[in-house]
């Protein structure tokens, strides 16, 4: 069962004491600036939670898979997303 954007809207505001327009607000910031920083190349981390970064992907050969035909994939970047200790821990 995955938690929607607007439940997890309810329960900051319910931990953090808070409306759910303010949490909703402080939702928002944080993905901006999470956004901005993984596109200016910077590592984002919440020690024991999780790291965000982003990651330079080199240029390989591919296959098509419905044709097989074989494809040069351009070099490019992606996302790595790293679990923190505590949340590893939490996971078990």
């Amino acid at each position: 069962m995955a938690i929607s954007r607007s439940d997890l809207v309810a329960a900051l505001a319910d931990k953090a004491d808070t409306s759910k327009t303010d949490a909703d607000k402080v939702l928002s910031a944080f993905s901006d600036i999470l956004i901005d920083a993984v596109n200016k190349g910077e590592k984002v981390s919440i020690p024991g939670i999780i790291a965000v970064e982003r990651v330079k992907r080199a240029a390989r050969t591919g296959r098509n898979p419905s044709t097989g035909e074989t494809i040069n994939i351009p070099a490019g970047f992606g996302v790595k997303v790293s679990a923190g200790s505590r949340l590893k821990a939490a996971a078990k």
